[in-house]
């Protein structure tokens, strides 16, 4: 019966990054090298705490898990098997207590010192010395001034360095000052030189990678298998890939004999051999005894063809003359089907030291199985490739505003980034955001920029700290926001819009009839007492004024609530097919007064389609729009001013008209409430010409769209859809 290979994930946790890019991608590829050996999915998750990976081995819902050694030693009764990491071929560590050279410390000078500390769980960076003062009687509470807890190994020597502590402690693999050295360069770098190591702590068992009883014995054999040999069988999968930085894994003798016979697990080929000027082989030797699939045993003495065959032969005999040919190293990878399987194979050739009496110099050959990497290549690629070729911005920021990196995405969005630096508007939202520190739930930040808007989406990065930056244009979903908010305003303004004008305009009815009457009565009798008293006519005069101003001031607030009506009513109901050009040059008669004296006409008209709508609405939107263009014009700019109105079909068929205005322009703030009602963009406006021209756009089933920038004018663009051939039986049957 033949087995098939579990599909379900092993979920593997890791306990939190000791940094952000580089953890993270060796996680990710380490990953995929043990989904590939185990020919299973393994799911690699990184936990955020301590604490949370603690609570997850507990409950029985991860199948492996890299923890710290107290973690390790705890959970090693009830697991399957305690894999202890080797890390400078020993699978114990030490933490060394580190201070500044200008200002050292010992065991016995540390009272009232400050201490940067990683993590209340970490091993190397907290528990281990805190083990190491209380065995010497020491309370590290009555001994430190402050104790602080930084994250990261990085930052809490960052803070040694800077003064803002004065001891901290670092993992060391062996109680040595030169080892020392180097761990402390891989963090500061140059800086390493003004820290020195005053103690190092007793030992402990290293941590490393629990497997738990959620996988059968049968898998946990294979997992062990894969990661006790991943570093030994030459096939360039390296554990130091993984993300921790170790070379290999120790397992106790208790849970070797947990385990059954780990169950054969292919793995990678590797071989080395000593080539005479003859190119027969003096030494050669394989991990396994076999090499391409045969045994290489006995090899010394026979020619490469001989020993390894000719398909497998011949290339690094190739190789071999142009080395000779050279007197250079050489390189090459070439594929050979091996036991039906096609493998990718990498060797190296190089000349050995001159061997007195030998003419030809000796050659170092090293061949290795390579085909695991090459199955890297690709995903390795999709990872590094990801930022390049993602179709929105992705950058990297320091904590002070400096670019680190930017995708092409982001230079092509914001072509100011550069040189704007930390003052682009964008940079400092994210350091905003970043530094006020935003309670859950609280939206992404936003930018509006060029009329466009931008959510951010900030992610702290801690080791070395920095930020980075997804930007997303959401100007669309912006806009619908602002109509449905604007949707939403309307419908409450309609409803009362409806009751307010009913109500109203019974009484200013009458209110004009009444005065109206009044007036043409004083007129009358001012006609009768002219010849009489001059006196009495004058004041009849200033009474005949004040009753033109109320008449004046009540047929304004009827056009108002005319206005109002129009938002609240809907679109006619028997609409007729029409013209649009008509419409929009007896529009453009009716605003001729006022235009003369403003600006200039620059028309730009072709042939549009007809559109379904009231005749008298439409009429109604282009003068709107038109008098709030020149409206928005100085006249004591009137050379310079430009009206230029448009009218066109656009590319699905829809008829399109464009106002453009050379006025002031807007804000935009202002930009941003253009439609809504009572917002005026200019003194003695009511503010609800452009709202009712949206009411009338939106319910002909065609947009409004308004673009500004201050200083620049304004363009406002209408969209209206062709007329329905539906509307015009009588005339598709003449035609028939």
């Amino acid at each position: 019966m033949r087995v098939t290979p579990s599909t379900t994930p092993i979920r593997f946790l890791l306990y939190p990054s000791l940094g952000e890019v580089r953890e993270h991608v060796r996680v990710e590829l380490f990953g995929r090298v043990l989904s590939e050996r185990l020919g299973r999915p393994v799911v690699m998750e990184i936990a955020p705490t301590y604490e949370v990976l603690e609570t997850e081995l507990a409950a029985g819902r991860v199948d492996m898990a890299w923890a710290t050694a107290e973690q390790c030693t705890a959970y090693e009764p009830r697991a399957r098997a305690v894999l202890r990491s080797v890390r400078s071929g020993s699978w114990h560590y030490h933490a060394a207590l580190v201070c500044r050279a200008d200002a050292p410390l010992t065991v016995e000078t540390m009272k009232g010192k400050r201490a940067a500390w990683v993590a209340p769980r970490s091993t190397g960076g907290h528990l281990l010395p805190m083990r190491f003062l209380q065995q010497r009687g020491l309370r590290p509470d009555e001994l430190f001034s402050e104790q602080r807890f930084l994250g990261t190994y990085r930052k809490a020597l960052e803070a040694v360095l800077a003064g803002e502590a004065d001891v901290t402690s670092v993992f060391s693999n062996h109680p040595d000052e030169l080892a020392m050295r180097a761990t402390l360069a891989s963090y500061v770098g140059a800086e390493e030189s003004k820290l020195v190591t005053f103690a190092f702590t007793e030992p402990t068992l290293a941590d490393g990678i629990i497997i738990t009883r959620r996988l059968s014995e049968a898998d946990a054999a294979a997992v062990v298998s894969v990661l006790m040999r991943m570093n030994i069988d030459g096939g360039g999968l390296d554990i130091l890939m993984g993300p921790f930085r170790v070379e290999g894994f120790f397992m106790s003798s208790a849970s070797r004999e947990e385990l059954e016979t780990p169950r054969k697990v292919r793995s990678a080929e590797y071989m080395v051999a000593q080539l005479d000027g003859e190119d027969r082989c003096l030494r050669l030797c394989s991990p396994t005894g076999r090499a391409f699939g045969r045994n290489v045993s006995h090899a010394e003495g026979r020619t490469l063809v001989e020993v390894l065959g000719v398909e497998a032969g011949e290339p690094l005999l190739t190789l071999l003359r142009a080395v000779r040919r050279g007197v250079a190293g050489g390189r090459m990878e070439y594929r050979l089907e091996v036991e039906g399987e096609t493998r990718w194979y990498a060797a190296e050739i190089s000349p050995c030291a001159p061997v007195a009496g030998e003419t030809q110099p000796r050659l170092a050959l090293l061949v290795r199985d390579v085909t695991g990497m090459r199955a890297l290549e690709e995903p390795l690629y999709r990872l590094a490739s990801f930022p390049l070729l993602h179709p929105e911005p992705l950058l990297e920021l320091g904590m002070d505003g400096e670019l680190r990196f930017a995708n092409p995405a982001t230079h092509k969005a914001f072509p100011e980034l550069i040189t704007q630096g930390a003052e682009h508007p964008m940079v400092r939202a994210a350091i905003q955001w970043a530094w006020r520190g935003a309670p859950a739930g609280e939206p992404a930040p936003t930018v509006h920029l060029d009329g466009r808007y931008w959510e951010l989406t900030v992610a702290q990065l801690w080791d070395p700290p920095g930020l980075r930056v997804f930007a997303r244009d959401v100007t669309l979903r912006k806009q619908m926001e602002a109509r449905l908010i604007q949707a939403d305003r309307l419908s409450a303004l309609g409803s009362l819009a409806a009751a307010v004008g009913h109500e109203m305009n019974n009484p200013l009815a009458f209110m004009l009839a009444n005065l109206s009457f009044a007036r043409e009565e004083l007129e009358r009798v001012g006609e009768s007492l002219k010849a009489k008293d001059e006196s009495v006519t004058r004041e009849l005069d200033d009474v005949l004024e004040a009753l033109r101003e109320t008449a004046e001031g009540a047929l304004r607030l009827k056009h108002i609530v005319q206005d109002l009506r129009t938002l609240s009513r809907k679109p006619p109901e028997h609409q007729a097919r029409v013209e649009v050009q008509p419409v929009l040059e007896n529009a453009l008669k009716l605003i001729r007064g006022e235009l003369n004296h403003r600006a200039r006409l620059e028309r730009d008209f072709h042939e549009i389609p007809a559109v379904d709508a009231d005749e008298a609405r439409l009429s109604q939107l282009f003068l709107n729009l038109l008098l709030n263009a020149v409206q928005s014009m100085d006249p004591a700019e009137a050379e310079d001013n430009v009206l230029r109105v448009a009218a066109y079909t656009g590319e699905e068929g829809e008829v399109v008209v464009e106002v453009q205005d050379t006025g002031k322009g807007l804000r935009p703030e202002a930009l941003s409430r253009i439609f809504e009602p009572f917002v005026a963009s200019r003194p003695g406006s009511s503010g609800l010409g452009l709202s009712v021209s949206h009411a009338i756009v939106t319910g002909l089933g065609g947009t409004l769209r308004a673009e500004s920038r201050q200083g620049r004018g304004t363009l406002i663009t209408i969209t209206l859809p062709p007329a329905c051939e539906a509307l015009q039986p009588q005339a598709a049957l003449l035609a028939g």
